[in-house]
């Protein structure tokens, strides 16, 4: 499927109006929702990491990132977009070549809608994460698979993806971590063309939604129940004197 042509097109889909105001509403859910974890020498594992785009995303959040893909030519786009800064690996979602909690935390981004057994992607997740996990995925209840899948049918490019629903990936997480704590949103409620960075479009797709509302979501399990270290930011950048 990811021949050198499939990878342009995909990163290229990144630099039009819609995907790249879509890669900034995402960038932002991912940044508030692993704003809790730890970073300085906190090792994390993209899964399904492609042409690197994401992976950048953590590093320069703090994470000592390794990226996994099942597409050579998408690690040889990763490898090129971050150099020296990651560690590749290719691989199989489903059967990962890493020892049990050999990473900190582990990232599957719109990664198991592809996956020919989800729940044993998951699994092999949580058996080398130690602290986390976070999962994006494409609503099947949005705008966006309407679009994409209904409109176009078999044409469209993610017609062979499993959209889930919030009840389903709730099942899945629930299935494969146990009951553990969770937290999620979601961006991008509006349709495809309304991913505008123009009033009012920036402020309607711009909100962090409860989960189900956007066609992006994304939900962070917290496997061990260790005290938050990233603090919130501060509204003003010097401290207020009295006197």
């Amino acid at each position: 499927m990811w021949d050198e042509a499939g990878v342009e097109r995909y990163e290229a889909w990144f630099e039009t109006r819609e995907g790249a105001f879509a890669f900034s509403q995402e960038r932002r859910l991912l940044e508030r929702l692993m704003s809790p974890w730890p970073r300085r020498g906190q090792k994390l594992l993209e899964v399904g990491c492609g042409p690197g785009i994401f992976l950048k995303v953590f590093w320069e959040a703090g994470f000592d990132v390794t990226g996994l893909d099942s597409a050579p030519f998408m690690l040889k786009r990763a490898r090129e977009r971050l150099g020296p800064h990651a560690a590749f690996h290719l691989g199989q979602a489903e059967h990962l070549p890493f020892d049990d909690n050999e990473f900190d935390f582990v990232a599957l981004l719109t990664v198991l809608e592809f996956c020919s057994e989800s729940a044993r992607a998951l699994l092999e997740a949580a058996r080398v994460a130690r602290k986390g996990i976070i999962v994006s995925f494409l609503n099947r209840h949005s705008f966006y698979y309407l679009e994409e899948v209904k409109s176009k049918g078999k044409s469209g490019s993610l017609s062979k993806a499993h959209w889930f629903t919030c009840r389903e990936m709730r099942r899945l997480l629930f299935s494969c971590v146990g009951s553990k704590p969770l937290q999620g949103r979601s961006v991008l409620p509006g349709p495809k063309w309304s991913w505008r960075p123009s009033a009012p479009w920036r402020w309607i797709n711009g909100i962090a939604y409860p989960l189900g509302m956007g066609s992006y979501c994304a939900m962070r399990v917290d496997l061990v129940g260790e005290k938050a270290m990233t603090p919130l930011y501060s509204f003003k950048t010097e401290p207020r004197l009295s006197g």
